[in-house]
């Protein structure tokens, strides 16, 4: 039986046999915006840019074999990146009215733009992207375009929506502390942490906001596996590579997941099934060492931001602003600690490799979040899951739970090691 072609293929396939065309596609992609209950997956729409684009692309890329990449693929971009003649939010109302419109585009939205996407507009995002969850009280919570009920996960909040909803066939987010894995799980999509030597250095932050450098990332998220190497090829210039095989998968043991709901465990269970299946081997890792992980990510990352953000603290939401104060108390001395303990964590992330190719670990304990619902205590519980990869700075791509008949809401982090990215992604698609 042939397989359903990926949503990337099947574009670029009717745009091939003149099925569809880049008015149509910018057309579409306005006709779905804003389609959650919140009616808020962008904070910035730019319909009118983007059907003029489409214009653009045609007129440029009249003959076929010279189109980009993404050519006319609609791909939405979190509101932390630069894009000419917009204002840049960071998802606080304060940001939008302080930053004057951006005069050049941002590394990201640049590229987007080099390899032929349409951008349709500038995604919601927990403010400051400092929170796991997409609630906003400036721009309103983000809630799931399949259910209203839900909360998309954040900070790449409007991202996951924009996918979701199908505005947008991919959508640029960030991650520091799960940013772009946890929605991507909580909405049943694929999602892609790229490894910090992928995401670091001025040029690929030129025009883009950190919350916190020594973690930040940059992501995309998506919604089948098999399209994730070509748009991390096209934007991030992550190489193509064969898909690895008979790999040695290390997963978390039931001490790591004592608090995962029953949903989370059956996706779990399927997934390590589905992998052996596929040829790998399977075995339990201890993640003793994991337990410091929490402590020191979230300390870092808290003196990172209150850096960034010193003297404003009181314009935002007061657990962000609760947060920034603790940040700025730290002293140089804990910091040079803490980051001695960093480096100790990542030599023996370094050790684990040597043993497993791969780790599979739940992106989270649960697999939703109910809007109106108090979510304060859910972020130190989730963070337990994503902060080892953010400490080691792997490349991680999420595995929807709903693709191999599991519960929906109950994605899987595969992580690699540093700069294994192309042999992640092409495992990824081969599954």
């Amino acid at each position: 039986m042939t397989a359903t072609p990926s949503p990337l293929t099947s574009l670029r396939r009717a745009i091939a046999l003149s099925e569809t065309d880049p008015h149509a596609i910018a057309s579409e992609s306005a006709s779905n915006f804003n389609g959650n209950a919140s009616h808020n997956t962008y904070l910035t729409l730019l319909t009118t840019e983007a059907l003029h684009r489409a214009e653009q692309l045609q007129k440029v890329f009249s003959n076929p074999q010279n189109r980009p990449p993404l050519y006319s693929i609609p791909i939405s971009i979190k509101d932390c990146f630069d894009l000419a003649d917009t204002a840049t939010s960071c998802g606080s109302r304060y940001y939008a009215q302080l930053n004057p419109h951006a005069r050049d585009n941002s590394w990201v939205a640049q590229r987007l733009l080099d390899a032929g996407a349409i951008i349709p507009g500038k995604t919601h995002l927990h403010q400051l992207a400092y929170g796991i969850t997409g609630e906003n009280v400036d721009y309103g919570n983000c809630v799931q375009p399949r259910d209203s009920t839900l909360l998309t996960g954040g900070s790449s909040s409007g991202a996951a929506a924009s996918v979701q909803e199908g505005s947008a066939l991919a959508a640029i987010g960030t991650d520091t502390g799960g940013s772009v894995r946890v929605p991507a799980a909580l909405c049943g999509l694929a999602g892609y942490r790229a490894s910090l030597g992928v995401s670091r250095g001025e040029e690929r932050w030129a025009g883009a906001f950190h919350l916190a450098p020594s973690f930040d990332t940059l992501g995309l998220l998506f919604r089948d596996l098999r399209d994730g190497p070509a748009v991390a090829n096209a934007i991030y210039d992550v190489p193509f590579a064969d898909a690895p095989t008979q790999l040695r998968i290390g997963y978390v043991g039931d001490d790591f997941t004592h608090d995962c709901e029953p949903e989370v465990l059956t996706a779990f269970t399927a997934w390590k099934q589905h992998l052996t299946h596929h040829g790998s081997t399977l075995t339990p890792i201890d993640t003793a060492f994991w337990a410091d992980s929490l402590e020191i990510f979230s300390t870092i990352q808290a003196s990172e931001a209150a850096q960034i953000h010193r003297g404003r603290y009181q314009h935002f939401e007061p657990a962000i602003a609760e947060r920034l104060t603790w940040g700025a108390s730290i002293t140089p001395t804990q910091l040079e600690t803490l980051h001695r303990r960093l480096d100790i964590f990542r030599s023996q992330i370094s050790s684990l490799f040597q043993q497993v190719d791969l780790l599979l670990v739940p992106c989270a304990p649960v697999n939703k979040l109910l809007s109106g619902e108090d979510q304060s205590q859910i972020r130190k519980a989730i963070l337990r899951y994503t902060t080892p990869a953010s400490l080691g700075g792997l490349p991680t791509v999420t595995l929807a739970g709903e693709a191999i008949g599991a519960p929906f809401g109950t994605g899987m982090q595969l992580i690699a090691a540093p700069m294994q990215d192309a042999e992640l992604l092409a495992f990824a698609a081969s599954l």
